[in-house]
């Protein structure tokens, strides 16, 4: 990889601003000042730095979020923040998306990165990555809307939703309840229990594949994955 381009990846500047890191003979390369950007370096094999400071690739990255309602899941928007508005200038430039949406009003587990094949696996209907949501509903969610979504329900369009496993946690004027669904269907989860008459007045992703949101996480909060996390999402592809 050339040199200009492993430092401007790695959140140096741009490459012009590169130039001007050699030219202040900031740049070593085993040692040794580098005076020409468009030398070859393996950051595995090589020490880079920069000011002293050892450069350490990476190509991707994989970031947990706990979405907070009022953000949008989108990498920009005219009107409303989006959840890379809410990353620091090191993760921000790697460019990274959010992997599937959840709605503005919907809180939660989002995951964002720039590994666009991983990415294209968990979203892949044949894939039938499993995600969990923790929502209010207003009214009495009762054992005959339980066998409902076991059997999937027919939306508004006339779509019938592939099998979900609906949990009562608490029957009342305000239920609360868990839902796994395997799909990702535009407002799935509210549009389902409007398909039994009932409204979502709250929802929040608590996992997706073998994830689980970290619980450390606050409203807006984010985190790199671990090594033994990327491992396990990608179990999923």
């Amino acid at each position: 990889m050339r040199l200009d381009k492993l430092l401007s990846n790695m959140g140096y500047g741009s490459r012009k601003d590169v130039k001007k890191l050699l030219k202040m003979k900031a740049v070593s390369i085993d040692g040794i000042i580098a005076k020409d950007v468009s030398l070859h370096v393996d950051p595995e094999k090589q020490n880079v730095t920069v000011l002293g400071e050892r450069v350490h690739y990476q190509e991707f990255i994989y970031l947990m979020m706990n979405k907070p309602a009022g953000v949008i899941s989108a990498t920009e928007d005219l009107y409303d923040q989006t959840v890379i508005d809410l990353l620091d200038p090191f993760h921000a430039h790697f460019n990274p998306f959010p992997v599937g949406r959840l709605d503005k009003d919907t809180e939660g587990f989002l995951l964002i990165t720039n590994d666009g094949v991983l990415a294209h696996n968990l979203l892949s209907p044949k894939k039938h990555v499993p995600k969990v949501y923790y929502a209010k509903i207003e009214g009495r969610v009762t054992e005959e809307d339980i066998e409902a979504f076991n059997q999937g329900v027919i939306l508004d369009d006339g779509y019938l939703t592939k099998p979900g496993k609906l949990i009562i946690l608490k029957s009342g004027q305000v239920s609360e309840i868990e839902l796994m669904i395997s799909e990702g269907k535009f407002h799935q989860v509210k549009r389902m229990f409007e398909a039994v008459g009932k409204k979502v007045t709250y929802l929040k992703r608590l996992s997706m594949g073998n994830l689980q949101l970290d619980q450390n996480l606050s409203l807006g909060e984010y985190r790199e994955l671990s090594p033994d996390e990327i491992e396990k999402i990608k179990q999923k592809e």
